[in-house]
């Protein structure tokens, strides 16, 4: 009995895991697809093709090719947020990290895998309400967590919490879907013009402290 017992964890293990490689293998492979021919010409067959998958495989993991696109666009953000996270830990004040934030947000941007799939394709894929209330899952909340350190530590006036977070979503939004429909051309001029903009208007909310103590850093002017 001891052996069968251990001998069925072993394999039900093993299948646990086959299934979480083929799950991750389908999101990797729909990635690719959706960066390189967008939602609507993506087909479920060629995804599982591209891992020598059927497509009964695919909806093992997944109800239908919205569904799939779903958890491209959850894993693209969550490393995204991971990111930007690290780095503003990293920076030696609240200050400098919300600026290292920023400019962190801008370079994600500009890759073009996040950039089709989050901006371009997603608010189609998913439907305009459901793709807003992603943004502000994943964004708001770093958002809130950074302005709420500011304030904290006496970086900038007491602005009203709420309403400056909504401020910024709303400014860092509009530069997710410009430099996502920007020619390629002209992506790192608008990026630099975004950062530059957006890091002189929250220095408007600085305290007198706070611009005594300026490290400077994104403030200067884009060529």
């Amino acid at each position: 009995m001891s052996l069968s017992f251990y001998t069925m964890s072993t394999v039900k293990s093993r299948r646990e895991q086959y299934s979480d490689a083929t799950r991750a293998a389908l999101i990797e492979a729909a990635t690719r697809r959706f960066a390189e021919f967008g939602f609507a010409k993506t087909a479920l067959e060629d995804v599982a093709a591209d891992i020598n998958a059927t497509r009964g495989a695919v909806y093992h993991h997944f109800s239908n090719k919205q569904a799939l696109f779903r958890a491209v666009h959850d894993t693209l953000e969550s490393a995204a947020v991971d990111n930007v996270t690290r780095l503003a830990a990293t920076a030696s004040d609240p200050w400098e990290g919300a600026l290292w934030a920023l400019d962190a947000f801008l370079d994600q941007c500009l890759d073009p895998t996040y950039s089709r799939i989050v901006w371009r394709e997603a608010p189609t894929a998913l439907g305009w309400p459901e793709w807003h209330l992603a943004e502000g899952t994943y964004a708001y909340g770093i958002i809130e967590k950074l302005i709420t350190a500011l304030i904290a530590t006496k970086e900038i006036d007491p602005v009203p919490l709420d309403t400056a977070t909504r401020i910024m979503f709303s400014m860092l939004g509009s530069a997710g879907t410009t430099l996502a429909e920007a020619a390629p051309a002209d992506q790192r001029r608008l990026r630099d013009e975004y950062s530059y903009l957006i890091s002189r208007m929250i220095k408007g909310w600085r305290t007198p402290s706070g611009q005594a103590a300026d490290h400077g850093v994104g403030e200067q002017t884009p060529a």
